[in-house]
């Protein structure tokens, strides 16, 4: 699991695409609908804490985990700024700790793709099922193998900015369904001066089956999953799925 760097510097520069707003209308219904009108709320895999904000505009009592310090540096300056109360803290998410339990935990923007084995998948959930209250509510979202072999597979994406520009290449291992992508980020520090980061990232394409039966093991139960911002079942063609598991007891240690 490789930590945002100096891609952390641009990032949202470079997902100023991403309509967090929208996104944020989609997961407060399902909040919403399973009964999660306000409370404390985990954001796992916060990242700059775009959609942190976000949820805490719409009430709810906002916690968020990244394991990339540069990242949460950003999210602080938001913090900062929009005078939210929020707790941010630096943690790896398969070895996450709170000091109590929340109502729900959410997970956007592809975050349990980066864990890349099977079985730290479902420690992450195991960790989840004990920090949520009784009944309470997990939501993620997850890329699936079909984005990664059909439409992101192996191309170059090149974006230039003002003061950044990136080159992202991509590749997907099949056989493994590891998806790997190697970026040079170019950032501006001076007039004629660029200073270049380089990160590589790998993810993990998995099966709705397979993400059941973590959940499972986990010792969650395993709700429902939805074609991204719709309540259709996912598709063959569907790029990325929503996930709804819900607290089931607390497994013995």
């Amino acid at each position: 699991m490789e930590a945002y760097t100096g891609f952390a510097a641009v990032y949202d520069t470079f997902m100023d695409n991403i309509p967090y707003a929208e996104w944020c209308k989609y997961l407060t219904g399902l909040l919403k609908e399973y009964g999660v009108e306000d409370g404390l709320v985990l954001d796992l895999g916060c990242g700059t804490g775009s959609l942190t904000e976000l949820l805490a505009e719409e009430g709810y009592d906002m916690i968020g985990i990244d394991y990339s310090e540069e990242m949460l540096e950003l999210a602080m300056e938001k913090k900062y700024d929009s005078g939210k109360d929020i707790l941010y803290l630096c943690q790896d998410m398969r070895e996450f700790e709170l000091y109590g339990t929340v109502a729900a935990v959410v997970s956007i923007c592809d975050c349990m793709n980066y864990v890349t084995e099977y079985e730290d998948l479902t420690e992450v959930f195991r960790l989840v099922n004990n920090y949520l209250d009784p009944k309470g509510i997990f939501i993620f979202d997850m890329n699936t193998e079909y984005k990664y072999s059909e439409v992101m597979g192996d191309t170059t994406i090149a974006e230039d900015r003002e003061d950044s520009s990136f080159i992202w290449e991509n590749q997907y291992e099949a056989e493994e369904k590891i998806n790997i992508y190697d970026l040079s980020i170019f950032v501006r520090e001076e007039e004629d001066l660029y200073r270049k980061y380089h990160e590589t990232h790998y993810q993990r394409a998995y099966s709705l089956e397979e993400v059941k039966a973590a959940i499972e093991e986990a010792g969650m139960e395993f709700v429902t999953a939805y074609d991204a911002f719709t309540k259709d079942a996912p598709k063959p063609t569907s790029e990325r799925i929503y996930v709804i598991a819900r607290e089931r007891g607390k497994l013995e240690a």
